[in-house]
């Protein structure tokens, strides 16, 4: 009798493991198949992300652009860095003497002889006024 109930048991045992087999095969390919989906969906959502940041980056410069350009140019006067560096040179003044003249700081002139910064409609003005200036109005406007 207990042959026959561990012989019933056995079999009992390998159905269900045959029976389970099937089941987790179809279901371990459903789970590989949603990974693979899910890691597909990743990379699109980090390249869409990756897009959005170059798109705000773009709009940002073009938006810095459009509100920067009006305030840098003034009408009828056209900067140069050379030609700046030139005026100061044949006025025979330092960046620093420059700046008290044009009462800006040093920095800025030697940004704007560099060409790495160009001055506003405000500074362009004072600019204008100094290029009519001669060495001596120069100077007596400095020790003023």
């Amino acid at each position: 009798m207990s042959s026959l109930i561990n012989s019933l048991k056995s079999e009992i045992a390998r159905v269900a493991r045959k029976e389970l087999k099937d089941e987790l095969l179809a279901l371990r390919k459903t789970v590989t198949a949603h990974r693979s989906e899910i890691a597909a969906l990743k990379r699109e959502v980090k390249a869409l992300a990756a897009a959005v940041r170059v798109g705000m980056r773009a709009s940002k410069a073009r938006a810095q652009d459009d509100t920067a350009a009006p305030a840098v140019a003034a009408p009828g006067i056209r900067f140069s860095a050379e030609r700046f560096a030139a005026l100061r040179g044949k006025l025979g003044l330092t960046q620093a003497q420059m700046a008290t003249l044009l009462d800006v700081s040093y920095l800025s002139v030697h940004k704007w002889e560099g060409g790495k910064a160009q001055p506003r409609a405000a500074q362009q003005q004072k600019i204008a006024v100094v290029m009519k200036m001669g060495k001596r109005e120069a100077m007596r406007r400095l020790l003023a």
